[in-house]
């Protein structure tokens, strides 16, 4: 994973509610266990017609959702069955954040983990960046914010574990072989 200590991105907005994993990425493409790929299907059910070409009125086949690195979703994103390829997906397609009221648990853990930052800002805020697609915004790891082209400043929670390995580019398993000495010399003294 690449360290991540800031996003500066314009928005891509997807303005539904209740958006699950399967929605995120099709079951039909969980038959690979790389995230190289993933991408190509996000929203797939929504970006492609029967046929296989582009919805033309899908927010990401419009030319000002190119490049955006972070999407703005409606409330309870992610909701739905465990599915890591969900994050993969995002990543792989180019999102490195997603910005809503609420962010369902187990998404945000498998986003975390995977190096994906889920942003979760109040009503107020919320309602803004949704009227206002394509703006630009500052997400900020270290200080745990994220600033609006007007001025304004909001904090969102972010566990320091998470925020740990965000800021270093590692995951749960990079953090315990990092320790890897220190957990030798603790098995040795303790006899294990």
């Amino acid at each position: 994973m690449e360290p991540i200590t800031e996003i500066r991105s314009r928005t891509a907005v997807l303005p539904l509610d209740d958006v699950d994993t399967d929605q995120i990425i099709p079951a039909r493409f969980l038959r690979t266990t790389v995230r190289e790929g993933l991408g190509e299907n996000l929203f797939a059910d929504w970006r492609y017609n029967s046929d296989g070409e582009k919805v033309a009125n899908f927010v990401l086949n419009q030319p000002e959702a190119q490049g955006a690195q972070i999407l703005v979703a409606g409330r309870n994103f992610g909701c739905g069955s465990s599915r890591e390829h969900a994050p993969w997906a995002l990543l792989d397609y180019g999102f490195r954040a997603v910005v809503s009221t609420e962010i369902a648990d187990i998404f945000r853990n498998n986003s975390l983990k995977n190096g994906f930052l889920p942003v979760v800002v109040d009503s107020g805020i919320h309602g803004w960046l949704l009227e206002n697609p394509g703006v630009e915004l500052t997400l900020d790891v270290e200080s745990r914010s994220l600033s609006l082209p007007d001025g304004r400043v909001t904090e969102f929670p972010l566990e320091s574990f998470s925020r740990y390995c965000l800021l270093n580019g590692v995951d749960q398993l990079g953090f315990l072989l990092n320790h890897a000495g220190d957990i030798s010399r603790f098995e040795s003294r303790a006899g294990i």
